[in-house]
């Protein structure tokens, strides 16, 4: 039996959390990314990191830094040129593209900073269709889906249409569908970026109490008021880690930050 094959029977408890709770979700060893070019971009150098179950990462740099293609290769979109990369014990380098599609379907959420909502269907139906390539049925679809909206304070609004959404409950829709096949872990790429400081902090209030309920989750920002108030920070400069620190707080880490107004994409209610 391949991969592909154990990934798609799992019932959704056995998604839930890794090969064993005491290994990492998330394991880089020595990645690099060279891009051909003339001369060769070397996107990443020797990135090494593991993510345990239940952490709050966030992963900070300026543009051009390597976050984006560190979260192409976390999420297995992209491939290393050389290196490992885990999700779950699970090595992503061996695996054919539609293993690696199974893997992330099974095991991975994603958050963009675009939405990538499809306007024509319901609020109900965007989340549902996050679960469209894990082999479950469409009534058991729509019962997950209604359920992560309750997760994400958007029941009532299950037949709405994404335009009839404020930006901010769109992103929230979003990080539902994210949520809705329980992956071990939830990647988010920049997911306040097109939000105004009220809706940012609305998203960041979310994502707390997510985490505080046991979802690992590693965010990618640029901004270091919101990396700053994370239980760990990884920060990148010209493809290296620069800095992997972990603070000890009893605090909600993401609560009350102010988010500089000059730094929002301004979709407001």
């Amino acid at each position: 039996m391949t991969i592909d094959d154990t990934l798609s029977s799992f019932a959704l408890t056995e998604r839930v959390e890794p090969v064993s709770p005491t290994s990492p979700v998330l394991e880089l060893i020595d990645v690099t990314k060279t891009y051909p070019s003339e001369p060769p971009v070397e996107a990443l150098r020797g990135v090494s990191f593991a993510v345990g179950v239940g952490e709050l990462v966030a992963i900070v740099g300026p543009s051009g830094s390597g976050k984006t293609t560190l979260l192409h290769l976390m999420g297995t979109l992209d491939r290393p040129s050389s290196g490992t990369v885990r999700i779950t014990g699970l090595d992503a380098a061996g695996m054919s593209d539609r293993e690696l599609s199974a893997l992330r379907a099974t095991r991975i959420g994603f958050v963009f900073q675009q939405f990538f909502l499809a306007e024509h269907e319901t609020v109900l139906g965007n989340v549902a269709d996050g679960l469209l390539y894990a082999g479950i049925a469409l009534g058991e679809r729509r019962d997950l889906a209604a359920e992560a909206l309750w997760q994400v304070g958007l029941a009532e609004r299950a037949l709405a249409r994404p335009t009839q959404l404020s930006g901010g409950e769109r992103q929230r829709v979003a990080i539902a569908r994210a949520l809705v096949g329980h992956p071990a872990i939830v990647l988010a790429d920049e997911p306040t970026g097109n939000l105004d400081s009220v809706n940012s902090q609305s998203i960041l209030d979310l994502l707390q109490s997510l985490y505080e309920r046991g979802t690992t989750i590693v965010l990618i920002t640029h901004e270091r008021a919101i990396a700053s108030r994370l239980p760990r920070q990884i920060e990148m400069l010209d493809g290296h880690i620069v800095a992997d620190t972990t603070r000890e707080t009893t605090a909600a880490p993401l609560s009350g930050i102010s988010l500089p107004p000059d730094d929002r994409g301004g979709q407001g209610p």
